[in-house]
């Protein structure tokens, strides 16, 4: 397992973010001096507001952490995709907008077309506030929804890519298989994200069973149709992270 290393300022960033999610909790913001003896139902609230942040102000916080966190893995999943100008490109778990901002420059050709899909109302509005004009455009489509239940034609899609998304779906094998019902036969899908990272965070109870774990992502593609499931070790500056890719096979 490679670990990942980050700039200083990063760190920084990161970790005060993280402190005002910790302050969210009572005990920590009124006895600072005390240990907080509720650290499981803390790692649980997180866990909630990072799968499905809500209008709150930990929900608020969370997407600040989100656009910090997930630049990287989401611009290089954007590049990692070989998106084409034409192509019908969709995003899972889309958060405040990144990634979608990265894809929509590279659909140049007017056929082009970017949908978003995040099972988070918060995420759903403040990624249509930042895409309002190209979703006015009908260039860029954005759903409210599960990625279980897509409201999308069947082999309509030429690229997905998603970013520390796929922990948080209930059941990986549903996810997956809905995923490969609206690819194009050979359509490419890439996952970004930092194993190490992860890893931790579960040691922390943040994230939710054992559905973090890279293999059973990975098995439900294979199990669901898709062909070519790897994942690489990848180094942006001196960031190193995963990517995952899976092609539907049809």
């Amino acid at each position: 397992m490679t670990h990942t290393v980050q700039s200083s300022s990063s760190y920084k960033q990161e970790d005060k973010v993280y402190h005002q999610l910790q302050l969210q909790c009572h005990q920590c913001r009124t006895e600072p001096q005390t240990r907080c003896v509720y650290p499981v139902m803390w790692a649980e609230k997180v866990g909630k507001q990072l799968g499905h942040p809500t209008r709150s102000v930990a929900g608020w916080l969370v997407s600040k952490f989100l656009n910090i966190r997930n630049r990287v893995l989401e611009e290089n999943a954007v590049q990692l995709c070989g998106i084409q100008p034409g192509d019908t490109v969709l995003e899972l778990g889309h958060g405040p907008g990144l990634g979608l901002q990265s894809a929509a420059k590279l659909l140049t050709e007017p056929v082009g077309h970017l949908i978003g899909v995040d099972y988070s109302e918060f995420m759903h509005q403040m990624a249509s506030e930042h895409m309002k004009e190209l979703v006015a455009s009908g260039k860029v489509t954005l759903h409210h929804c599960d990625v279980a239940a897509m409201p999308l034609a069947d082999s309509t899609v030429d690229k997905v890519f998603h970013c520390n998304c796929y922990y948080f779906w209930p059941d990986l094998r549903e996810g997956a298989t809905e995923i490969h019902r609206v690819m194009k036969p050979g359509g490419l899908m890439v996952t970004t994200l930092r194993l190490f990272n992860v890893a931790t965070m579960a040691a922390k109870q943040v994230m939710p069973g054992e559905n973090w774990h890279p293999e059973a992502y990975m098995a439900a593609l294979r199990d669901s149709g898709f062909t070519d499931v790897r994942m690489e070790d990848k180094q942006h500056k001196h960031i190193t992270f995963q990517a995952i890719y899976a092609t539907a096979l049809k």
